[in-house]
């Protein structure tokens, strides 16, 4: 008699994997009606139907931009490579954008990886953690001496997602409230694009490489002034105080600290 683990974990194989050489099918008592397999098959529907669900409501761009057998071709497809390993859906999904960079059926649309990538950025904002905006009265209290040293935080609710295709075009003329012009031109250049929950508005902007820099230097624990001058090396002409400005009160930048001693 096999163990409860080897029970689950033949049952996850039959249906996910859809492995057909599962056990499962001679551990089920069949009585009248349907066959094993064919039960197993009724719980696989489901499953692969739940996924499915879950997938389009997380990625409404790239359904629109595939029709209907495509989608779940993919959807199926992936859900067999990447099988949920959470117990909360909202963690399902993430490696789409990878998944369809290497799936053969998508290398006709080869902004389609990216486009998914950003929906997940949107999906990832929306449920991370809130933080409070930066206290400007202490930020505004540090000596201008000091103000080189400081390292900042970036709201957890917040991605970047680079991409050589026009990724926010594509994302922003397939949305249901877009009026006008729904064209992307695919050779207009790649896109940018800081993904950011401010209150509870997912939004998207794009940066330009200066602000790229900075950003990323800043996320990755660097002082204002080695961050500074990596953007500066993007673009000499990038006005740090704007940018600053920009992203503290928008709530890009949420804490700072000095010497790894929290201040903010």
């Amino acid at each position: 008699m096999p163990s409860l683990l080897e029970l689950q974990t033949e049952f996850a194989r039959a249906l996910v994997a859809r492995d057909e050489r599962s056990l499962m099918t001679e551990w089920i008592v069949a009585g009248r009606g349907l066959a094993p397999d064919e039960r197993i098959g009724v719980y696989r529907n489901n499953v692969f139907s739940n996924y499915r669900a879950v997938l389009r409501e997380v990625y409404p761009v790239v359904l629109a931009l595939v029709d209907e057998p495509f989608f779940k071709g993919a959807a199926d497809a992936y859900v067999s490579t990447y099988p949920s390993r959470s117990g909360n859906l909202n963690d399902f999904g993430g490696e789409l954008g990878d998944f369809l960079a290497g799936w053969p059926p998508a290398r006709q649309l080869p902004y389609l990886p990216d486009v998914a990538r950003l929906e997940w950025a949107v999906e990832h904002a929306f449920h991370a953690a809130e933080a409070p905006l930066l206290d400007l009265t202490t930020l505004a209290a540090v000596a201008q001496e000091v103000l080189p040293g400081l390292h900042f935080a970036l709201h957890p609710a917040s991605r970047i997602v680079r991409s050589p295709y026009p990724i926010l075009r594509i994302w922003q003329v397939n949305q249901p409230d877009f009026n006008g012009d729904r064209s992307a031109n695919l050779d207009a250049g790649g896109d940018t694009v800081l993904v950011i929950r401010r209150g509870a508005t997912v939004e998207l902007e794009r940066l330009s490489p200066g602000e790229l820099e900075l950003l990323q230097a800043l996320a990755a624990d660097l002082t204002l002034a080695q961050a500074h001058a990596r953007a500066l090396e993007a673009d000499p002409a990038l006005d740090l105080t704007e940018l600053l400005r920009h992203h503290v009160l928008d709530g890009t930048l949420v804490a700072f600290h000095h010497d790894k001693e929290a201040t903010a």
